[in-house]
């Protein structure tokens, strides 16, 4: 089980916008913000839920020069509906609108957005309706 991954942003502020809007609908949001004298690196935003933070982003370069995927899971297809709908409002491009993805299996119902880093974001629902 992963505990919570991190990636390297751009721009901090404005993927923090992105990010809480687009995981809103997830209940996903703000969990913690270290600064860059606390990590010793750069600045950082936790988000996630419950009080507990297990997506990071943080100032950086992208590493390798490649681009992450990260899905997250929805507790229904009417919040990954809402997801991939606040994705594109808060100014992420689409990567696969909302739908059945019947080649993981029968209920894999998934929307895709880059963000402005070219990351994949997904949320997924893997109830039967």
């Amino acid at each position: 089980m992963i505990d919570h991954i991190g990636m390297p942003v751009r721009d901090l502020a404005g993927a923090t916008a992105f990010y809480l809007k687009a995981l809103a609908p997830l209940g996903i949001s703000i969990v913690r913000q270290v600064s860059a004298e606390q990590s010793g690196h750069g600045a950082a935003v936790g988000f996630g839920a419950n009080g507990k933070p297990f997506f990071w982003i943080g100032e950086g370069e992208r590493l390798g020069g490649g681009h992450v995927h990260v899905a997250f899971a929805a507790s229904s297809r009417e919040a990954v509906d809402a997801f991939y709908r606040a994705g594109l409002a808060a100014g992420a491009k689409d990567n696969g609108p909302p739908g059945l993805r019947p080649h993981y299996h029968a209920n894999y119902y998934a929307a895709f957005v880059l963000d402005a880093d070219g990351n994949n974001v997904e949320a997924v629902c893997h109830a039967s309706s």
